[in-house]
């Protein structure tokens, strides 16, 4: 997927309408908790800055409900990155107007503006052709680095490039080299891993995925459907009733390629400090529930990446927020940290999250910023931020 990027601009004396993803955990007191997303952001807007250009940023946070809410206002964000570039950052609070056009326009080379969160201007969601017309008048070049919200057809991801020249980012860049490589043409063994809660979540990326990897391992609660596909007992566990012909049929399709946990971690409540023990996909107790794999699925996982040169990962093997029930995504955060001379991607999400609270997103060759939006790319969707983007030559 050739599209065009910064670096195919000559950007002295141009102004850069940037659309990051700023969209980060804050505490109760408006305290971001977690600036990955931002850090993530900031080779591409470093580039720019050193080449002569003012930046105009736009993203948005949270979901406020239908207009502003100050709760989930850019201020704190812009105060933020004003830190992390070392320089000042001028905040304006609308997304689009008089005032935002006042603002872009007074800025010089090497001046950052932020707008306000683009989801207070109801219209963005919808793509509404009259405010990406707005948006277009803030810049004039369309940077579009906010992977995670690709998969939108909102009027700050898709509509605004119908009005600018488009390009990518080195964050998306860097997306969609690590993802497009692995679908495209991946190194083998390819071996991708698929947890969370529900099967339904990723019927489309199995059945994609079936076509491509030499092997797919299923964990998370949408191995408990799976499992009761199988024709096992699994007790009080999260299972999709309504899914479970579809998962026959996809173990029927699978040709052996996918494997289930051989034993489980299971606790009598869904509680962090619930009673719990291990027992093979056989044996769960009436009453209770699958909550992690165990140590044996975690071994056999390890005997199916060992030796892998193409590792995707999306989504968690248990409730990885309650210590009792991490062990098995930590496991395989482990496993692929040290798999050697492998090309090794985290789809976003929850995996990613679990990878950083691990501390080896370092050791991993690819985070990706998007949960959904990897989501639908490894489902061979076409993805409309992307799309939207100027195709090279």
């Amino acid at each position: 997927m050739r599209k065009q990027t910064i670096r195919d601009i000559n950007w002295p004396g141009k102004r850069a309408l940037v659309r990051v993803d700023f969209n980060v955990p804050q505490d109760d007191s408006g305290a971001i908790t977690d600036d990955a997303r931002i850090q993530a952001a900031l080779p591409t807007l470093s580039y720019l800055l050193e080449n002569g250009t003012s930046l105009v940023l736009m993203s948005h946070l949270g979901r406020p409900k239908g207009g502003p809410d100050p709760k989930y206002s850019l201020h704190p964000i812009a105060e933020h990155l004003a830190v992390l570039l070392g320089r000042p950052v001028q905040f304006v609070g609308e997304t689009v107007g008089p005032e935002a056009e006042a603002a872009a326009a007074s800025l010089q080379p090497g001046d950052v503006l932020v707008l306000e969160n683009t989801r207070f201007d109801p219209r963005e969601t919808k793509n509404n052709p009259e405010m990406s017309a707005q948006l277009a008048k803030l810049g004039d070049v369309f940077v579009n680095d906010a992977f995670g919200s690709a998969h939108r057809a909102h009027a700050s991801t898709a509509g605004v490039a119908e009005h600018l020249p488009a390009v990518a980012g080195f964050l998306m860049q860097k997306e969609l080299d690590y993802l497009g490589g692995a679908l495209e043409e991946p190194e083998r063994p390819f071996v991708a891993i698929l947890g969370g809660a529900k099967v339904s979540d990723k019927i489309a990326v199995i059945e994609k995925l079936l076509e491509k990897v030499d092997a797919i391992l299923i964990g998370g609660g949408m191995a408990n459907t799976f499992l009761r596909a199988q024709g096992y007992a699994t007790g009080k566990s999260l299972v999709e009733e309504d899914a479970l012909e579809t998962a026959r049929s996809l173990l029927d399709k699978s040709a052996g390629l996918l494997h289930l946990p051989v034993d489980l971690v299971v606790a009598d409540d869904f509680s962090a400090d619930a009673q719990h023990k291990t027992v093979p996909v056989d044996a769960i107790p009436e009453g209770w529930m699958a909550l992690d794999i165990g140590p044996a699925s975690i071994a056999h996982f390890a005997n199916r990446l060992a030796g892998a040169k193409t590792v995707v990962w999306n989504g968690p093997m248990g409730v990885f927020e309650m210590p009792a029930f991490a062990k098995g995504t930590v496991a395989i955060a482990e496993i692929l940290a040290g798999l050697v001379n492998a090309t090794t991607i985290i789809g976003g999400g929850d995996s990613a999250a679990a990878v950083r609270q691990a501390g080896l997103d370092d050791k991993i060759s690819h985070v990706s910023t998007g949960g959904g939006a990897s989501l639908e790319f490894l489902e061979g969707k076409v993805l409309p931020g992307v799309a939207a983007l100027n195709d090279r030559d």
